[in-house]
C-alpha cells in the first residue's frame, strides 16, 4: 500500500473494528533502542467499568524484538540496517504466532511532529444542529490543517461550542445561532513518512496505519480517569522523549524533546572513558538519578576503552556515576517542564504525570521528576493486555502495546478525504459515531 499516491490525502486510515467479530492485528514499534513487532488477537468484550474505552480484549500471540540499527534520535539514518532489523523482528513474531504478516500499524517519532488546534465556526441561524451542520463545521476545521509539506496523522474534535458556550460533547439536535468546533491535529513532515514507508516496504510489508509515538504510549500507560481528568504521559525512549497530553478522553497536545536514555549512556561513556556497551551496563546496574552519602565510599570498576590486555580497570566512586546521570536527567526534566508550561496545557495536566518508556526505569527517576515538575508522578506500564512475556510487561513496551490498542479508538478521529468528506465522526458509542457511516454514504 503506498502512502503517497496522487492524492494529497494519501495516508492510510484504519477501518473501524467490528464489535461483533475477532481481528488479528500486527504492529511495529520502530525506536532508537529496539524494534518490536507484536501480533495480537482482538476479541469483542462486554462493556466493563475496567478500561471502559476498550471494545476488544487483546491477547498477544506473537512478539519479536531486536536491537535497533539504522535509527538515530528517532530519525532513519541507514535504510539497509533498519530493513534487516525489521525483517528479524517480524520473522520472530510470525514464528511465535504461526502466521504470516502482510501489513502493520507503525509508529512515527521523527518528522518534527506538529500539534495544533484549529477552530471553525458556521452560522446556524437559530436552527437545530443537524448532521449536515456537523459535516460542514468539521470539514472546515479539517481543511485548515492541510499543508503541502506535511501530512495529517491524527485529527480529533476536542469539543464543540454553541453561541460561544464551550465544552459541548454532542451538539446534535441542540439549537443555536453559531456552531463551533476545536480540532486537535497532529502532523508530520511528508519526507519522514515516506522514509518510514520505504523502510517497511523494503522488508516486503505494507503499512496499514501510522500512529504518532506519544499518542500510542499514552493509550497504553494511562488509566481512564487520567485520560478524562487531564494528564501528561512522558515516554522516555532511547533517542527522544515524547509528551502527550490527554483531557476529556481525547489527545489534546503532543510534543517531543531530542533527549533520551542513550544520551545518558553517552555521557557516562565520555565522562568515564569507557565503551558504549560498558556504559550501558553501568547505567542499568549502578546508576541512579539520586545520590546519597554512601555513594562516595562505594567504588565501581570501570572497564578501559582500549583493547590492550595490560590496561587495568579504573575505580571511581559511585557518586561520580550518579552526578553524570543526574545532570542529564535534570536537564531533560527541565525541558519537559518548560515545554508543558509553554504549550498552555499546564492547567489541564494539573498534578498528574505518568512516565513510561525504557529510560523511565532508571532508579530514582520518578523522585527527580516529582521535584522538578512539581507534580505527582508514577511509572506507567502497558495495561489491559494478556499474553505478554514477563520481559515485555515493562514501560519499554508501552508504545508497541499502544499501537495494538489504537484500532479501538481510531474511529474517534475525523479526517478529510479527497473529496472533502469525513472519514469518521466521534467515538464508539456516541450518536455522532453511529450516524457517521450514514454521512459517508450520503455525501
Amino acid at each position: 500500500m503506498s502512502l503517497f499516491g496522487s492524492s494529497h490525502f494519501g495516508l492510510p486510515r484504519l477501518k473501524p473494528l467490528s464489535s461483533k467479530r475477532s481481528h488479528v492485528v500486527s504492529v511495529l514499534d520502530i525506536g532508537s533502542t529496539k524494534v518490536v513487532c507484536m501480533i495480537g488477537r482482538l476479541t469483542p468484550r462486554e462493556e466493563s467499568q475496567i478500561l471502559p474505552g476498550r471494545t476488544h480484549n487483546i491477547e498477544i500471540i506473537g512478539i519479536g524484538h531486536q536491537r535497533s540499527r539504522g535509527i538515530k534520535t528517532g530519525v532513519i539514518a541507514d535504510l539497509d540496517a533498519l530493513e534487516g532489523v525489521i525483517r528479524l523482528a517480524v520473522d520472530a513474531a510470525e514464528r511465535m504466532a504461526g502466521l504470516t504478516v502482510e501489513s502493520l500499524i507503525v509508529n512515527l517519532t521523527a518528522g518534527r511532529l506538529g500539534s495544533d488546534i484549529y477552530t471553525a465556526t458556521i452560522d446556524l441561524g437559530g436552527q437545530e444542529v443537524e448532521l449536515n451542520d456537523l459535516k460542514k463545521v468539521l470539514s472546515a476545521a479539517c481543511q485548515q490543517s492541510l499543508r503541502q509539506d506535511r501530512s495529517v496523522l491524527h485529527s480529533l474534535a476536542t469539543g464543540f461550542s454553541l453561541d460561544g458556550e464551550r465544552g459541548i460533547r454532542d451538539p446534535l439536535a441542540m439549537y443555536g445561532d453559531a456552531l463551533g468546533v476545536d480540532m486537535h491535529v497532529v502532523t508530520a513532515e511528508r519526507s519522514a513518512l515516506k522514509n518510514l514507508e520505504l523502510s517497511v516496504n523494503r522488508a516486503h510489508l505494507s503499512v496499514e496505519g501510522i500512529v504518532a509515538t506519544p499518542y500510542a504510549s499514552g493509550l497504553a500507560a494511562l488509566v481512564d480517569d487520567e485520560v478524562e481528568l487531564g494528564c501528561a504521559a512522558i515516554d522516555m525512549g532511547g533517542g527522544t522523549t515524547t509528551i502527550s497530553v490527554f483531557a476529556e478522553g481525547k489527545l489534546v497536545h503532543t510534543d517531543a524533546v531530542g533527549l533520551g536514555g542513550h544520551h545518558v549512556t553517552t555521557d557516562l561513556a565520555r565522562g568515564l572513558s569507557t565503551r558504549i556497551e560498558d556504559a550501558e551496563r553501568l547505567k542499568v546496574v549502578h546508576a541512579t538519578a539520586l545520590s546519597n552519602s554512601s555513594d562516595e565510599r562505594e567504588l565501581i570498576s570501570i572497564p578501559p576503552i582500549g583493547e590492550d590486555d595490560r590496561d587495568q580497570p579504573s575505580q571511581v566512586p559511585r557518586a561520580l556515576v550518579s552526578r553524570i546521570v543526574s545532570a542529564r536527567i535534570e536537564e531533560t526534566m527541565e525541558l519537559i517542564r518548560d515545554r508543558i508550561q509553554r504549550s498552555g496545557f499546564s492547567p489541564i495536566v494539573g498534578k498528574r504525570v505518568v512516565l513510561t518508556g525504557g529510560a523511565s526505569q532508571l532508579t530514582g527517576l520518578a523522585d527527580v521528576a516529582r521535584r522538578i515538575l512539581a507534580r505527582n508522578v508514577r511509572i506507567g506500564r502497558p495495561m489491559g493486555v494478556s499474553g505478554l512475556p514477563t520481559a515485555a510487561k515493562g514501560p519499554a513496551f508501552s508504545t508497541a502495546v499502544g499501537l495494538m490498542i489504537y484500532p479501538q479508538v481510531a474511529d474517534m478521529e475525523t479526517h478529510a478525504s479527497q473529496s472533502g468528506l469525513l472519514m469518521s465522526l466521534g467515538g464508539n458509542n456516541s450518536r455522532i459515531a453511529r450516524m457517521g457511516q450514514w454521512l459517508k454514504e450520503s455525501f
